[in-house]
């Protein structure tokens, strides 16, 4: 089985790091990552440089990153603004993927807008992104719960999944942003999800995971058994929401692809380089990550037997 693989990491991984990585840095390594064999790579957001001053530099990177075939460079906007500076912008985005929260108190803390004020935004979002040439697709955070509301009652994310398709989105991410999702639970939002909108291709819904409490790979596989085919992750784990009290970062993209692969599905991915990668990103940001398989190695990496056991 076919699975695509996304990676976040310089979008979602960069923005909450206290120190700003130069922009060269931030083109090396999405450079590497495209040549990884990775579908979709966010490199970066059209938002506020006053609210987001790590990813100020939006332009620049689209500016100088190499654009590999089959590659698709995803930017992330808040609202039309980041729509209208994306299409104004010398080299474009492949790509935007606009955000709303399930919750409205998320909603507000994140980019400080209700419900009503993010849905009335939709249809010229959507109307300015094609007529730029972009898709446009739309991430339903705090999917799978909210840290200041508690439970997504389930009736609201399929509202707003209709409301999503019925504005001719291009694709939809239902996002743990929190990192509060079991895998239960996905199964069965998921598939009703599905059932109730039939997607028109596989990667038209991208399921996106945080591994706060340790469940991010047992969603995943959760979210195949539900019928999705495209999944995020953040190469060496980085990231987290800046506005869910203890949040730790994404599911590391390289841990997903060797867990995926040792299951059998086809990802496209080379994961030796994607650890090539992971294991550049704790020099570049100053801190140790948490991706597991970049310290211990493929899971089929073999090593020589112990010395004692040699002569024998």
């Amino acid at each position: 089985m076919r699975l695509y693989v996304n990676d976040v990491a310089v979008r979602d991984g960069f923005q909450i790091e206290k120190s700003f990585v130069p922009t060269a840095t931030k083109v090396e390594l999405i450079n590497q990552l495209s040549r990884t064999g990775l579908h979709r790579i966010e490199v970066t957001s059209f938002v506020s440089p006053k609210a987001v001053p790590m990813l100020a530099d939006a332009v620049d990177v689209l500016s100088g990153i190499d654009r590999v075939p089959g590659v698709t460079y995803v930017a992330l906007v808040p609202n039309l603004r980041g729509v209208h500076n994306a299409a104004a912008a010398p080299k474009r985005p492949d790509e935007l993927n606009g955000v709303v929260s399930a919750s409205e108190t998320h909603n507000r803390a994140n980019i400080n807008r209700t419900h009503e004020q993010s849905l009335a935004e939709l249809p010229a979002m959507v109307r300015a992104a094609h007529e730029a040439g972009m898709k446009i697709t739309m991430s339903l955070s705090t999917t799978f719960g909210c840290p200041f509301e508690g439970h997504v009652h389930e009736d609201v994310v399929l509202d707003f999944v209709g409301n999503f398709v019925r504005e001719g989105f291009d694709g939809i991410s239902l996002a743990d942003t929190t990192g509060m999702a079991n895998p239960r639970q996905v199964r069965e939002l998921v598939r009703k999800v599905l059932e109730r909108f039939p997607p028109p291709n596989e990667t038209y819904y991208t399921l996106h995971f945080h591994n706060t409490r340790g469940m991010g790979l047992a969603n995943v596989v959760a979210g195949i058994e539900a019928g999705v085919r495209s999944f995020d992750g953040s190469v060496s784990g980085l990231g987290g929401c800046p506005f869910a009290p203890g949040a730790t970062g994404n599911i590391c993209t390289e841990d997903m692809v060797n867990m995926l692969e040792d299951m059998g599905y086809d990802t496209r991915v080379d994961l030796a380089k994607l650890l090539a990668v992971a294991r550049r990103i704790p020099a570049v940001v100053g801190h140790e990550t948490p991706g597991q398989v970049m310290r211990a190695g493929r899971t089929l990496e073999l090593h020589d037997p112990p010395e004692l056991l040699r002569d024998k």
